[in-house]
């Protein structure tokens, strides 16, 4: 992981959106008013009539993505990730029911979204999509997994929920990096406990291994940026071989990862699991590492509370 290299995973959103529209003149982009912070700008500059402005109104910005995917296009469509809950019904019926090609971008998830507030920082996505019969969910890790995941989606048949981050976060991956929808990904070996997360906390469960290591405790860490479909196999390999598995997201503890890898665990391998994320609370407004360090989502909080329970 790089000590220097910071970008927020939403900025590869716009980079593979552009990549992939100059691939595919059937890939179309549509935004509910908030281009900017989406950061569709650039693939309206570049291909102004494959881009639509539904305005503020994300109901209207979901059908419309919906007939023109039953039309032969892909549609990716843009919003804040809170704001994309007020299309639900129509993200189940008009997309997932219908199996289309629609994908969903959510930006400035999560407590890291900061000062906005407990009315914008959605920490029950992950949960509401993934419920969904054919929908995808992935929370890419970085940029550069940002930017892959975005071009996967386009080449992947079927609905996505793309959630992304507002704020810059440190970069992992180097341009080599190729996503796999489905797939985990070990960035650190270990042998005491496995370490599972996805989205900004990635970064963080980085961090807190090292501190970990100083104190004699062998962490592996697993980027799961797949939520949906989930890699059952690494979940089980990883249970194998570590006595505990612990699961790190900035998202309630109550049906996202880590209610994700519980199902898994508990259908293949039965172990012991301890789920760090928001605790069954809304968040409040603050600094994404005031907000981290008081909801225990820092490394530093990881990291003491994963000495705990090796105790």
């Amino acid at each position: 992981m790089s000590s220097e290299a910071f970008e927020a995973t939403r900025t590869g959103y716009g980079r593979g959106l552009l990549a992939a529209g100059k691939k595919n003149e059937n890939i179309v982009s549509l935004e509910a008013d908030l281009g900017a912070s989406c950061k569709t700008a650039e693939f309206k500059t570049e291909f102004p009539e494959r881009s639509f402005n539904l305005g503020i109104s994300e109901q209207d910005m979901i059908c419309t993505a919906a007939g023109m995917a039953a039309e032969g296009k892909i549609a990716f469509a843009a919003t804040f990730s809170i704001f994309t809950e007020r299309a639900f019904e129509q993200i189940r019926n008009s997309v997932a029911r219908q199996n289309l090609d629609v994908k969903i971008m959510g930006s400035h998830s999560g407590l890291h979204t900061g000062e906005d507030g407990s009315s914008a920082q959605t920490v029950e996505d992950i949960s509401i999509y993934r419920t969904l019969p054919n929908m995808n969910v992935v929370v890419p890790a970085d940029f550069v997994e940002g930017e892959a995941a975005t071009l996967a989606a386009a080449e992947t048949s079927g609905p996505f929920y793309l959630r992304f981050g507002r704020n810059k976060t440190p970069v992992i991956y180097d341009e080599n990096y190729k996503f796999e929808l489905g797939k985990g990904s070990i960035l650190k070996d270990g042998s005491d406990i496995t370490i599972i997360a996805c989205g900004v906390l990635v970064s963080e469960s980085l961090k807190a291994a090292e501190i970990l290591e100083k104190d004699g405790i062998s962490a592996r860490v697993v980027n799961m940026s797949s939520i949906k479909p989930i890699d059952s196999e690494l979940i089980e390999k990883c249970a194998n071989e570590t006595e505990l598995i612990v699961t790190a997201e900035d998202h309630s503890i109550i049906g996202g990862l880590g209610s994700a890898v519980a199902e898994v665990l508990s259908e293949r391998r039965p172990t012991r699991l301890v789920r760090i994320g928001v605790q069954d609370v809304f968040g409040e407004s603050g600094s994404p590492e005031e907000l981290y360090k008081k909801y225990g989502l820092d490394a530093e909080s990881i990291s003491e509370k994963l000495k705990e329970e090796v105790k």
